[in-house]
């Protein structure tokens, strides 16, 4: 059992995705290996599946492990069911992550959904409903910032939001623990006023992907 303090936390949104690379295959195991030729990638490396013919594996943020000059494999994924991720159909794109900007004055982090959906089917000879599971709801985080409109992460994030643009975040954690997700960030311009705080502003990522998370 552990169990991950926030007090010292720091955030930072991505400045730059390196060139794509090719993934030519994909393994059905845990973790799952890529083909990638030429990839260029050393361990711990922090790469977005940018594209992939499996559902949650595109889109998702991996500190990954560089096993030959043309493979890697992608912890903490675990990708034997075929029935989810069909033998072959995993190729695609990698893009490391060129670059990293701090968020300041993060004074909160929440997130939201990614909770089970289900469909409610009222048969007429039962007096309860069923719940039949049909996948998962969008998820999201959102960040409250100290209002400062000339520090260079809100100038970014205003940016990244008026041209509707995805972006990749990471948290680092006390103790070494790491988590992403990568998604459209948007953010309005116009502050919270609150008499028994400080000035503020919202900032919501509409993830894509999945919402990662590693200890080392």
């Amino acid at each position: 059992m552990s169990y991950y303090p926030v007090t010292g936390s720091k955030f930072f949104v991505s400045s730059g995705f390196a060139s794509a690379k090719t993934i030519s295959a994909v393994t059905n195991a845990s973790p799952p290996v890529c083909t990638s030729t030429a990839h260029g990638y050393s361990d711990l490396d922090e790469v977005l599946i940018a594209t992939s013919g499996w559902e949650d594996f595109a889109y998702s943020m991996f500190r990954i492990n560089q096993l030959t000059t043309d493979t890697f494999d992608v912890t903490n994924f675990d990708a034997t069911d075929t029935d989810w991720y069909p033998s072959g159909s995993g190729a695609g794109t990698a893009t490391k992550v060129s670059g990293w900007t701090e968020l300041g004055q993060v004074l909160g982090v929440t997130g939201s959904g990614g909770d089970p959906k289900n469909l409610t089917v009222s048969p007429l000879n039962r007096r309860t409903d069923i719940l039949i599971p049909v996948g998962f709801n969008a998820s999201s985080l959102q960040f409250e910032l100290g209002f400062d409109p000339s520090l260079a992460d809100q100038v970014a994030l205003a940016s990244a939001s008026r041209s509707l643009d995805k972006r990749a975040f990471k948290f680092t954690l006390p103790g070494s623990a790491y988590a992403y997700c990568y998604g459209t960030v948007s953010m309005s311009p116009i502050p919270t006023f609150d008499s028994t705080s400080v000035m503020r502003r919202t900032v919501n990522i509409s993830i894509d992907g999945l919402f990662t998370f590693f200890t080392a």
